[in-house]
């Protein structure tokens, strides 16, 4: 359950970091970044892995306890780790996200996480918040009940995580470096993972296909996340039905189905029982497309759920697992039943009225290029380059100050304060988008919330270049998503279809393609926290956010203070 512990570094380190609070436990571990030999596909490459594993360690806790992670930069690029879903309840310095949060931390440097679990239980996940470094730096963070606690519904007999990845047979930097320079899409990658592992249906893979073990009858607990990098993807057991049972770390009323769909950064806790004659299964994973006419891996990556008591065949070797069975890739009818059938376990308190009610416009754009540009530089469609934006305004990443240490030390012109709460034109958003609004504004633009201010958020996708399912992330928060719908949010029709009795409780919501979900919290978290797509590319490109929420009243409604040794830019 440990990683290595790093007894000296942290007392040296003890007295300049802010305290945490109230912790059950505290747990310590080195996370080195680093440069390792990884073969997949047939082909040995470097990887940007942490402590040479990939994926990296899983970290368990319980609720209530509190982590203490030394990250130490080997590497060739600079990096920063963000905790995904974890609350950090008064500790935004700790969230990661590189330029928001804080600055990267420099090859040979490091810098000590410190945080609490406050009130989680649940599947999360950690990654690197820096470039594409997230394709290979990723792990999973399972929170366990308090201790004395147990889960709500009966002890699964075992557990397994699994992993969800994207695997380019390249370097991803470089894959994301050559998409910047030329402004086109970058390559779609070659393979989906499950814990680092194609599976049987790639070349050189089925040697290492990851195996589940299971005894017949008992019902186990399979913790699946979605760290992909560019991709929503199906996910399902040959032969067995899941029943769901928690989401982005929250409970939910159990329902039983046959696949999920899972945009990057969700995370899905599904209890399988072992009923079914005693064999081998495929585990497998496969993309929800949802953009029409947009390239995407449509390979499949898999696993196996195997019966200890399976028989032997007769002749040695191993019976060919049961092929799965998925939706078609651009089933979006299945995906939207998934979703739609997410419900918290009991009444839950949903602002039922709202200080600040924003209405955000997202999606792709293309920016024309200048006469005297390089046509090498502008590879999109019809001599552009591609951008994303919300609200028209393309997000630009600072480079000289953090947005947190900006709004910490009053340091000008690193960020306005003028994110508009609606979109600078109203157009039909999911229809036929006039040419003139596809081209946003750069900025680095904030939007400042008071605390305890209760936010309604309109998440509204368009249809500007193409229309997709977005896996929205707010980081620092988890969100009551209180309705869903395609085409335009219509106010005088949709607000009767909002849930303020037991909606789900997330921190990504995947938003329909050509469609909106409505989202509502208590920003009662100060600090600077990004929202954005958790497509990698998108965010790259632009489409992102950041919400400044400003200090209560006394010390349990303002930020801890920012530790000595946090990175510099």
């Amino acid at each position: 359950m440990e990683a290595s512990v790093i007894v000296g570094t942290l007392l040296l380190l003890a007295s300049a970091l802010p305290l945490i609070a109230d912790a059950e436990e505290t747990h310590y571990h080195e996370f080195v970044v680093q440069e390792t030999p990884v073969k997949r596909l047939c082909r040995t490459h470097k990887a940007i892995t942490v402590n040479g594993q990939f994926p990296g360690p899983t970290l368990e806790v319980n609720d209530g306890d509190s982590l203490v992670i030394n990250v130490i930069n080997r590497a060739q690029y600079n990096v920063s780790i963000h905790w995904h879903g974890i609350r950090q309840i008064r500790t935004a310095w700790a969230d990661g996200p590189e330029y928001v949060t804080q600055c990267p931390i420099r090859p040979g440097h490091s810098f000590t996480y410190r945080f609490t679990i406050q009130d989680q239980e649940g599947t999360l996940w950690w990654h690197a918040h820096s470039s594409w470094l997230r394709a290979t730096v990723y792990g999973a963070l399972i929170i366990y009940p308090k201790r004395g606690s147990s889960f709500p519904f009966p002890k699964p007999k075992r557990q397994s995580t699994l992993l969800l990845g994207e695997w380019w047979d390249a370097n991803p930097i470089d894959v994301v470096r050559e998409a910047t320079r030329t402004g086109a899409a970058p390559n779609i990658s070659d393979a989906y993972t499950i814990n680092g592992q194609p599976g049987d249906f790639y070349n050189c893979s089925s040697q290492d296909t990851v195996t589940i073990p299971v005894d017949f009858g008992e019902t186990n607990l399979l913790r699946v996340i979605n760290a992909a990098m560019n991709q929503e993807l199906f996910f399902t057991v040959a032969n067995h039905k899941l029943t769901v049972v928690g989401a982005d770390a929250s409970y939910l009323k159990p329902f039983t189905t046959g696949v999920i769909m899972l945009g990057p950064g969700q995370t899905t806790d599904v209890l399988v029982t072992a009923d079914q004659p005693p064999g081998r299964y495929y585990i497998a994973a496969r993309a929800y497309a949802s953009a029409q006419g947009v390239p995407f891996d449509n390979t499949t990556t898999t696993a196996i759920l195997e019966y200890k008591a399976a028989p032997c065949p007769a002749k040695g070797g191993l019976t060919q697992p049961s092929q799965p069975s998925f939706p078609q890739f651009n089933d979006t009818a299945a995906a939207t039943a998934f979703t739609s059938s997410l419900r918290s376990p009991r009444k839950v308190p949903v602002p039922a009225n709202v200080d600040e009610s924003l209405f955000v416009a997202f999606g792709l754009g293309l920016n024309n290029c200048p006469s005297a540009a390089n046509p090498s530089t502008c590879q999109g469609p019809n001599g552009t380059r591609f951008t994303a934006s919300m609200n028209n305004i393309s997000f630009v990443f600072p480079s000289s100050f953090s947005i947190l240490q900006a709004s910490q030390q009053g340091i000008p012109g690193v960020y306005t304060t003028d994110f508009p709460a609606t979109p600078p034109v109203k157009f039909d958003y999911t229809g036929n988008v006039s040419r003139d609004l596809w081209q946003p504004i750069p900025g680095t633009k904030v939007y400042k919330l008071k605390y305890g201010a209760r936010v309604q958020v309109v998440l509204q996708g368009t249809s500007i270049v193409a229309a997709e399912n977005h896996p929205i992330h707010l980081h620092g928060y988890d969100f009551y998503i209180i309705a869903e719908g395609f085409g335009n949010f219509n106010p005088e029709n949709d607000t009767a279809k909002f849930n303020l009795v037991d909606p789900p409780m997330r921190n990504t919501a995947s938003v329909p393609v050509g469609g909106w979900s409505v989202i509502r919290f208590v920003a009662n978290n100060p600090g600077t926290w990004v929202m954005h797509c958790h497509l990698d590319v998108h965010i790259t490109w632009g489409l992102a956010m950041v919400f400044l929420v400003e200090n209560g009243i006394g010390e349990l409604e303002s930020q801890e203070p920012v530790p000595v040794d946090m990175p510099v830019c």
